[in-house]
C-alpha cells in the first residue's frame, strides 16, 4: 500500500512515513494511492469477527510495513472491554423502527475520538521505540480531540504534545479534562481565537518545513490518516450489527464539523460497503451544508463563526474535506491544489462545476442542518422515548437523520460524546444533571495548567522552541 497527497505530488510514501508526518510536504493530505476493495465474500467472513479482529482485517489492508503479529497486538492492546466498557467497543441501540445510535463514547474521555486516538498513541509508541525517536504534537481541538489526544498520549517517553483550543469556548468539562493533566508531556495552548484559528497555526507550524523537520512535528487531528483509518473500522462493525447478517444497505447520520468522521463513512464505501447515504448534519456553522446543496465551499472568518451548545462542531473550515473533494474531482491533484491552496486560502471558497455537482449524488452524500432548538427538542425526544439520554452533537445528528430516512434502509446516527461534558444543554432540556463516571466527579476542581496566547504563529512556535529542544 502506498499513500500520495491531495495536492499533486506523486511521492509514494509507506504507512509509517506518514503515521509520524501529518501534513505532506505539499500542504495537502494523504490519501491511499488507491481504495481496496471488499468482495462480498470477504464482508461475509467478517460479519461475525469481533471488534479487534475486524480493526485488524481492515487496518492490514492499508499497513503492510508493520509486521502482522505486530499490528495484531497493538489493535488487541487497544480495543479491550477495559478501556471501552464493553466486548462490543461499539455497540448499537434503537431510537425507533429503523432508527439507531452507535455509541463511539465509552472511551477514557467520553468521546467518539477515543475510538481512534487510543489506537495512534499506540502505534506511534510502537514506531518511535523502533526509531529510537522523539515526536512533538501539534493539535488543533474544538473540545474532544484535545482530551482524547492528551489522554492517549500522556506518559509516553518518546511524545510530547503541545495542543492548541480556543480559549474560553469549550465546555468546563472540556477544559477540565485537559488542563488538570499534571504530566510533564503534555501542553495546552489556550488561544485568543476561534478552532479555525488553532487549526490555521497548526498548519502554518507544519508548512515550515525546515521547523518541523527540526522539532519532528507530528499532528494527531484528523489531518492524520492513520486516524481516520481507524474510524473506517466502526462503520463496517454498526453495518454488520444492524443488519445481522441479512445483507442489503445502510445510511449512517454522522455530526460534522472537520469532515474526518464522515470522511471515513466515504472511505468505507469506496471499499465496497454497502451504504445507501452518508448524511452530513451540521449545527449553525452550516458551510458543509451548504456545499451539499450549492456546490459551493465558502470557508467563514472567525467572526462569521457562531458560538453553539454543540461546541466541537463550531468549525468553519473542514480540514478533511479536501480528502472528499480530490475523490469527486476524479483525484486532480492539481485542480485541488488550486481550489484549496488558491481560492480557500485566498478568496475564502469555490463552486464546484455543474459535472461534479452532479457527481456528489453519486457519492452517497446528502446533507442538513439543526439549531439549538433542534436540539434541545432532540435531547427531549429520545429521552421520552426510552428515556435514552443523548449529548448535543448526536442531537444534530439525530434531528438530520430523520429527515433523511429511507423506506427499509436502516439509519444509524453515530454518537459523538456523552452527556456528562454538556450539562447546561441537557439540563435545559431535560431538568436534570447528566451522570457521569464516578472517577470524573469533580473535575472541573482539579487545578488546571494551560497557558493562553493570542492568534500568533511565532508565539506557537517560541513557546515548542522553549519546551522542546531540538
Amino acid at each position: 500500500m502506498r499513500y500520495i497527497s491531495t495536492r499533486g505530488d506523486q511521492t509514494e510514501r509507506r504507512f509509517c512515513e506518514i503515521l509520524l508526518e501529518g501534513l505532506a510536504p505539499d500542504g495537502g493530505l494523504y490519501l491511499p494511492k488507491a481504495y481496496p476493495r471488499v468482495s462480498g465474500i470477504t464482508m461475509a467472513r467478517w460479519a461475525t469477527l469481533s471488534y479487534p479482529e475486524l480493526a485488524y482485517e481492515i487496518l492490514r489492508l492499508y499497513i503492510d510495513d508493520i509486521p502482522a503479529d505486530d499490528l495484531r497486538d497493538i489493535i488487541g492492546r487497544t480495543y479491550t472491554r477495559e478501556a471501552f466498557g464493553t466486548d462490543e467497543i461499539t455497540p448499537v441501540r434503537q431510537i425507533e423502527e429503523g432508527l439507531y445510535v452507535q455509541a463511539l463514547s465509552n472511551g477514557p474521555t467520553l468521546a467518539f475520538k477515543d475510538m481512534a486516538m487510543q489506537l495512534l498513541g499506540n502505534l506511534f509508541e510502537y514506531e518511535l521505540a523502533r526509531r529510537n525517536d522523539q515526536l512533538d504534537i501539534l493539535g488543533a481541538t474544538s473540545g474532544d480531540t484535545g482530551s482524547a489526544a492528551e489522554y492517549a498520549m500522556r506518559g509516553k517517553p518518546h511524545v510530547r504534545v503541545f495542543m492548541l483550543s480556543p480559549h474560553g469556548r469549550m465546555s468546563p468539562f472540556q477544559q477540565a479534562q485537559m488542563f488538570s493533566l499534571p504530566d510533564a508531556n503534555i501542553h495546552n495552548i489556550a488561544i485568543e481565537g476561534v478552532f479555525d484559528d488553532c487549526q490555521d497555526i497548526v498548519k502554518a507550524v507544519s508548512a515550515d518545513l525546515e521547523f518541523k523537520r527540526r522539532h519532528r512535528i507530528g499532528t494527531v487531528n484528523s489531518i492524520n490518516w492513520a486516524r481516520l483509518l481507524a474510524q473506517v473500522v466502526y462503520y463496517f462493525a454498526g453495518y454488520f450489527r444492524v443488519t445481522q447478517g441479512r445483507g442489503g444497505k445502510v445510511s449512517f447520520a454522522v455530526p460534522s464539523g472537520n469532515f474526518g468522521n464522515v470522511c471515513a463513512g466515504h472511505v468505507a464505501r469506496m471499499m465496497g460497503l454497502p451504504i445507501a447515504r452518508l448524511v452530513v448534519a451540521t449545527n449553525e456553522n452550516d458551510v458543509l451544508d451548504e456545499f451539499f446543496r450549492t456546490g459551493t465551499y465558502r470557508a467563514r472568518s472567525a467572526a462569521e463563526t457562531h458560538e453553539t451548545s454543540s461546541p466541537s462542531m463550531d468549525i468553519s473550515k473542514a480540514s478533511n474535506f479536501e480528502r472528499y473533494v480530490f475523490d469527486l474531482v476524479n483525484r486532480d491533484g492539481a485542480h485541488v491544489a488550486e481550489l484549496f491552496g488558491s481560492a480557500v486560502e485566498g478568496d475564502g471558497g469555490f463552486t464546484v462545476s455543474p459535472e461534479e455537482f452532479d457527481r456528489i449524488a453519486l457519492t452517497g452524500f446528502t446533507s442538513g442542518r439543526s439549531t439549538h432548538a433542534d436540539r434541545l427538542a432532540m435531547i427531549r425526544y429520545a429521552w421520552e422515548q426510552d428515556h435514552d439520554m443523548i449529548d448535543p452533537h448526536t442531537a444534530d445528528g439525530l434531528k438530520v437523520a430523520r429527515e433523511h430516512m429511507q423506506p427499509g434502509v436502516p439509519m444509524i446516527v453515530l454518537e459523538t460524546a456523552l452527556p456528562a461534558k454538556f450539562a447546561s444543554t441537557i439540563e435545559e432540556a431535560l431538568g436534570r444533571q447528566p451522570p457521569r463516571p464516578v472517577s470524573l466527579e469533580g473535575i472541573e476542581a482539579l487545578p488546571k495548567r494551560f497557558v493562553v496566547m493570542p492568534v500568533d504563529v511565532q508565539r506557537v512556535k517560541d513557546y515548542i522552541r522553549e519546551n522542546s529542544p531540538a
